[in-house]
């Protein structure tokens, strides 16, 4: 009876066990479906000299060329550059003799990532973008991108009007990019800098690159316009967008002219050709081989003969050709006109000789006082 006891208690303490496991393991699975999704509004928390009080074990610095166009501006705005990374206790130096910026820690730094910060800003300056955009880096949420352009295109041509087609007329493509990425975009020489959050950064180097591929950045601008008015909706969050998104044909309108005669590639052999026949391989063919000389000379004769035959019969096709009358055309019947159509020649005349008796403008005039003035004339013209 003991033992049956104590089996029945060991039952029961392995079921709570299973039960609190079950409900362990679901509450994992909500937890990670919860940490999966970020909550609206959230922000990380600012990294503060209280996080880490004792500093940093080891210096680090780093240092960048600039242009020599670059160093009046500089020299202008590098007061402000160390007041900005004096905050984070980051030490900075211009040295206008070597044409290089300076950053390192000191014993004071407290963050680890601020010498990275400062390394892209002096990078930012040195690729001329301005010192109230380049300082932007320094905050927690921001990063930055410099893309290399120039090796992307040999002909120099060609890649100046793919620069000058991601800028846009008077920067309206550049401008486009920028509010739909929200990030700040500087092309300049064979670089591109951007500054901004880091999705925005992802398509902005899609679409430099794409345009230094020949694909046009107003087709990249059409879908970042559609990805941003779906992603306001909560339904179409979790959802495939494949369907909404235009898919934009390669259209090449510079055709190669072909050549007029293609050679067509025979398949690889690894055997050699067959070898050709000889003459007296054909002869033994035919038999040819085995007549005798006088033979041969007969056949060859009837050979020629029936050649000049055929040749002959040619040339006289082609001599008649030239007596052979052409086909005339079928005659073309004249269609009488109607009588209704026909024109009364007599009333016509009739009308003309009214219109010579009458005088434009004037009254009619009676033909016995005609006649007796021509009489009158006439005798005096005898007389």
């Amino acid at each position: 009876m003991a033992s049956s006891t104590e089996a029945d208690g060991v039952r029961a303490n392995t079921a709570q066990t299973h039960g609190t496991n079950k409900s362990k393991r679901k509450a994992n699975k909500v937890d990670e479906s919860d940490l999966l999704t970020v909550p609206e509004g959230w922000k990380e928390k600012p990294f503060t000299a209280e996080d880490n009080p004792r500093g940093l074990l080891e210096g680090s610095s780093f240092a960048t060329l600039f242009p020599k166009y670059r160093e009046a501006y500089l020299k202008e705005c590098w007061p402000l550059v160390q007041k900005a990374l004096g905050d984070c206790e980051i030490k900075a130096t211009l040295d206008l003799i070597e044409g290089s910026m300076t950053v390192s820690t000191s014993r004071k730094t407290f963050d680890p990532y601020a010498i990275i910060r400062a390394r892209d800003l002096i990078k930012l300056l040195a690729r001329s973008v301005p010192f109230e955009q380049a300082v932007r880096i320094l905050q927690d949420d921001m990063a930055c991108d410099i893309i290399k352009i120039g090796s992307l295109v040999r002909n120099r041509e060609r890649f100046v009007k793919r620069r000058q087609r991601l800028i846009g007329p008077k920067g309206s493509t550049l401008k486009a990019l920028e509010l739909l990425t929200s990030c700040y975009v500087m092309v300049q020489g064979n670089t591109v800098s951007a500054l901004g959050p880091y999705n925005g950064l992802k398509e902005v180097r899609k679409v430099v690159l794409d345009t230094m591929k020949n694909v046009h950045p107003i087709y990249n601008i059409k879908t970042l316009m559609i990805k941003r008015e779906l992603s306001k909706d909560p339904e179409l969050r979790m959802q495939s967008w494949e369907r909404f998104l235009p898919n934009f044909k390669h259209k090449n309108l510079s055709k190669r002219k072909e050549p007029k005669k293609k050679t067509v590639k025979r398949e690889y052999t690894p055997f050699p050709p067959p070898q050709p026949e000889s003459q007296m391989d054909k002869e033994l063919a035919t038999g040819e081989f085995f007549l005798r000389e006088s033979q041969k000379r007969r056949k060859k004769l009837e050979e020629i003969k029936v050649k000049q035959a055929e040749a002959l019969t040619k040339k006289q096709e082609e001599r008649n050709k030239a007596f052979i009358p052409p086909k005339e055309k079928p005659a073309v019947k004249t269609k009488r006109a109607p009588t209704e159509t026909k024109i009364d020649i007599e009333a016509i005349k009739d009308k003309v000789k009214k219109a010579k008796n009458k005088k434009l403008g004037a009254p009619p005039v009676n033909r016995a006082a005609e006649t007796a003035s021509a009489s009158v004339k006439k005798k005096t013209k005898r007389s």
